[in-house]
């Protein structure tokens, strides 16, 4: 049988993936109402069919996939349990755990089957192909994950509950997005002081990833103490220069609370890891 799913809403992400799903043979549908002329495009192009309202699809949808804006995920899922819907529904956003979890239980109080999902990378395409883990009910999961088979969209099931996947987006887009963040600023701060083209020089020559450089943390630890005011001189350089100096600040505060392992080189990453949740 056909496995229908409902996609909430057709954006640059949920289009794209969406119609990844109808290379398996999976009817994927979508509310044209009140969408914008670029997202009923997006859709056509897609491959997404229309349906006549949310009621009308949810109606014959065995999964409803919510790919939307942060802000909007908890608006979108009490949308969908307006309805006598009681199939399975996929919170596949940017959202914290905790949300993931409200949401869950919004589901569960209406006789619905809530699975956790987070997509990491860009919209499906060449040379483009993102993860979507998902946690939950096991037998379900598998069932998300066979409608992406061999696309480009690559499932990846957690054996873990209502959460897992949630929080591994926020920790993944925790780096992510701030690093993004931190190049803008340091490139304003270069542009303020006229040395834009030295900063791109060194920019160009650097060779770390450092999210995969775990084995580095233990040695960060045991500097921070002189890393904390190095910082802090650059937060005082930003803040001259009217530039945002929060993140500075930031991490100076988290440096910290590594104070106490000062010089201690040899200390076991999960050991510098626990620090970070305490005061230092």
């Amino acid at each position: 049988m056909t496995t229908t799913f409902t996609l909430l809403h057709p954006g640059a992400m949920g289009a794209k993936v969406g119609g990844e799903a109808t290379r398996t043979g999976t009817r994927v549908l979508y509310v044209p109402t009140g969408r914008s002329p670029a997202s009923l495009q997006r859709a056509r192009e897609a491959g997404l069919e229309p349906a006549e309202s949310l009621e009308s699809a949810l109606s014959v949808s065995d999964f409803v996939l919510s790919v939307c804006p942060p802000h909007a995920a908890e608006d979108v899922a009490r949308e969908v349990l307006g309805h006598p819907f009681r199939g399975v529904y996929v919170e596949a956003n940017a959202v914290s755990p905790d949300r993931t979890r409200r949401i869950a239980a919004a589901c569960a109080e209406r006789g619905a089957l809530m699975l956790d999902g987070a997509i990491i990378g860009g919209p499906p395409g060449p040379g483009s192909a993102p993860r979507l883990y998902l946690s939950g009910d096991g037998e379900q999961v598998a069932r998300v994950a066979g409608a992406f088979k061999d696309t480009r969209v690559v499932a990846r099931p957690l054996d873990a509950e209502i959460g897992a996947a949630s929080a591994l987006k926020m920790a993944y887009a925790s780096y992510q997005k701030s690093a993004r963040v931190l190049a803008a600023v340091s490139h304003a701060l270069a542009a303020h002081h006229g040395v834009a083209a030295e900063l791109a020089r060194e920019a160009g020559s650097l060779t770390s990833n450092i999210l995969a450089e775990t084995d580095q943390l233990p040695s960060v630890a045991a500097r921070a103490w002189r890393w904390a005011p190095e910082l802090e001189e650059i937060a005082a350089t930003l803040h001259t220069a009217g530039l945002p100096a929060d993140m500075a600040e930031g991490a100076a505060a988290v440096l910290r609370r590594w104070t106490d392992d000062k010089d201690d080189y040899d200390l076991p990453l999960e050991e510098v890891l626990a620090h970070l949740r305490t005061e230092g």
